[in-house]
């Protein structure tokens, strides 16, 4: 099977630092795939040069068979890439539904013009993205929360909140950003099952930083573990976790 996303010779430098380092790896369409290190691996910052958030200093990044090199992170949105972070960006001010809606791409009421020369298209458009956040809100199981404004809801209801407005973009993947990180065990087990259905129901595939290595046994294969800028090994969970060169790296946060 062809990956849906092929990061080859990743390097990204921040001065005399090597935070990415020729790293490599590819992510299958359908897979949840997971990516550990010892904090100062590497990992966010391939994400961000993924997503468009950093422009790498070399290597390449391939995705649906399509080179997106150093895009930005609004071409990456359209292409279906979208990621989250490990702290939430929600607008607190603003309902869980408004957040949910802002999320929808190419909206006609962002032209003003349309407001005053088509306000029926931009009412059904309005119409159209309110019953999809519904849906999506559902699927989260925030419906419930949907009126209240999103800077009441707990850490790990906003961790949910961050996929459902990924999930808002009908994306072909979603980068995960620390999704456990400050969450409960209880809504921790929620969110991974949430992954799984996902992927299960819509064949999204999914690319996950996280730390809680429970969690990645659970859920992800293959895992990609990052060291000093570096793809240290890529298997299954047991069998990387259990490799001598992966346990001297948590251990030391350095290479062997």
């Amino acid at each position: 099977m062809d990956a849906l996303l092929e990061v080859t010779d990743l390097d990204k430098h921040f001065g005399g630092l090597r935070a990415c380092d020729q790293a490599s790896f590819d992510v299958e369409p359908g897979q949840i795939a997971g990516m550990i290190g010892p904090n100062g691996a590497g990992k966010t910052t391939a994400f961000n040069c993924v997503a468009g958030f950093l422009k790498p200093d070399g290597g390449s990044v391939r995705f649906d068979g399509r080179d997106v090199t150093g895009f930005p992170p609004h071409r990456m949105f359209s292409n279906g890439l979208v990621r989250t972070f490990q702290i939430p960006q929600e607008l607190e001010t603003m309902t869980v539904l408004e957040n949910l809606m802002l999320a929808g791409e190419r909206q006609s009421g962002e032209q003003v013009w349309r407001n005053w020369l088509a306000p029926w298209r931009v009412r059904e458009e309005e119409q159209r993205l309110e019953a999809r956040a519904h849906e999506v809100l559902a699927q989260t199981q925030l419906g419930h929360q949907a009126y209240i404004r999103a800077g009441a809801l707990s850490g790990g209801q906003r961790k949910l909140l961050e996929l459902a407005r990924a999930l808002m973009a009908e994306p072909k993947m979603i980068l995960l950003d620390e999704p456990g990180a400050g969450v409960n065990p209880a809504l921790v087990r929620r969110l991974a099952e949430h992954i799984r259905e996902l992927r299960e129901r819509l064949g999204l595939t999914f690319l996950i930083i996280e730390h809680n290595l429970d969690f990645v046994r659970q859920l992800c294969e293959p895992v990609i573990v990052m060291a000093q800028g570096q793809v240290l090994a890529i298997g299954a969970a047991d069998e990387v976790l259990a490799d001598p060169e992966v346990q001297a790296a948590y251990l030391s946060g350095r290479r062997p």
